[in-house]
């Protein structure tokens, strides 16, 4: 009898050692996943092992949508460090996945089958929550576009010969760049991220404020054939509707500006006013790297 309990306690001990050696993979989806068609949903995770981070692994997953028949997606993860990992999924749609994981490290697999949510992109980036969207970058893109228009009649006017071929050949150079969705992108998060600054500061962009700075755009617009017929052609009501809300922001920013010049002149008295503008400037631009890394900016 006593040896029994003897074994029986012995197997008690035996299966409690095994269920606690040999620690558990925990996968954590650190970002949401987002699908937008044509383009590959990045899928960032995080794999700890007893609360702390592993480095080291070679992962590669297998996606299913849950309920549905797709076929499958394998992705196969990049160590960032830290127990964090990216790859890159070619989904067909969005909704809920199952990802089959398969974990290797020193010839060991492990695997492990989590849900991941794929949500609808709803723009190309965004910003504390808010997104932007692709319509936003056109409006962007055609602002530069406006200014490059009135740029080359403007050239047109003052310039003949080889210097009228000089002025159009550059502004030509310049097309592709205003264009670029990063440069769109980098565009509109300077604008947010002062705006959103200048509000914390308690700044507000008035009506009368932001009519008066659209009074002065109608006028500067109106004296080129080129500009208005762009402006037509998009749609005269919603492209000012739109330039309002883009001019909120704008004497928003330039709230932050005049507090720099106005700081510079008194801490300075002695300085120019060139020197007061440079000097302004720099310091918006530190302004503005410490206020975007305070925002959580999530680009697709």
């Amino acid at each position: 009898m006593k040896k029994r309990m003897v074994l029986a306690l012995l197997l008690v001990m035996a299966l409690m050692t095994a269920c606690s050696s040999g620690s558990e993979y925990h996968i954590k989806v650190t970002k949401d996943v987002y699908f937008e068609a044509g383009k590959n949903s990045t899928i960032e995770i995080k794999v700890t092992e007893d609360g702390k981070a592993v480095e080291g692994l070679t992962i590669k997953a297998l996606l299913s949508m849950k309920n549905m028949a797709h076929g499958t997606s394998e992705v196969k993860f990049t160590d960032k460090g830290n127990g964090i990992y990216f790859g890159e999924a070619d989904l067909s749609m969005s909704g809920k996945y199952e990802a089959a994981f398969i974990i290797e490290k020193n010839g060991k697999k492990t695997e492990k089958v989590i849900e991941i949510e794929v949500k609808k992109a709803e723009g190309v980036a965004k910003i504390n929550g808010e997104w932007i969207t692709k319509e936003e970058i056109n409006f962007y893109k055609l602002i530069n576009q406006l200014q490059l228009e009135m740029n080359r009649e403007t050239a047109r006017k003052n310039y003949s010969g080889e210097k009228l071929k000089e002025e159009l050949a550059y502004l030509d150079s310049q097309k592709t760049i205003i264009e670029d969705q990063n440069q769109l992108l980098t565009q509109i998060i300077r604008l947010r991220s002062m705006a959103v600054l200048a509000q914390e500061k308690g700044h507000k962009a008035t009506n009368e404020e932001v009519e008066e700075a659209i009074r002065k755009l109608r006028g500067q617009y109106s004296q080129f054939e080129s500009a208005t017929n762009m402006i037509k052609e998009y749609g005269e009501e919603k492209f000012w509707a739109t330039e309002r809300e883009h001019y909120k922001m704008i004497v928003l920013s330039q709230k932050i500006q005049k507090d720099l010049i106005v700081k510079i002149k008194k801490e300075n008295p002695s300085y120019g006013e060139q020197e007061i503008y440079y000097q302004a400037q720099k310091q918006y631009e530190k302004l503005l790297i410490s206020q975007v890394n305070t925002l959580k900016i999530e680009i697709l």
